[in-house]
């Protein structure tokens, strides 16, 4: 199994910044894609920002220019840097990692972090 943990959430002002930190350790012969989603209450999680194996990224709309999703291959580690956060940016954010746990099969499966609480006061 893969266990994923989250650091970095808390509460700063509009126009502010964060570092949201993931770190996937446990069963892991390979790690695809990792990203960061959100969920507000009553509301779907959407994804914020995806980061694949070889680099490439995409964001939602509402975050491009803002913030910037990285990734230590090294250490298993995908980031998340918010700037200019605004109140709307309030809201859990949950890491997303898809891996391959064993050498022996060839299935990925998505794991998810416990979520971290992200708050911008105006």
């Amino acid at each position: 199994q893969v266990q994923l943990v989250e650091s970095g959430g808390g509460l700063v002002q509009a126009g502010g910044s964060l570092r949201l930190s993931c770190a996937a350790s446990g069963s892991i012969f390979s790690i695809n894609a990792m990203g960061w989603y959100r969920q507000a209450p009553g509301k779907q999680r959407e994804l914020v920002a995806a980061i694949t194996s070889g680099g490439v990224t995409n964001y939602a709309d509402s975050v491009k220019g803002r913030f910037t999703i990285s990734r230590d291959n090294a250490k298993n580690m995908v980031y998340l840097q918010m700037n200019s956060l605004k109140p709307e940016d309030t809201t859990v954010y949950y890491c997303n990692v898809e891996a391959r746990p064993y050498t022996w099969s060839t299935i990925v499966y998505t794991y998810w972090g416990q979520g971290t609480q992200v708050t911008v006061s105006s």
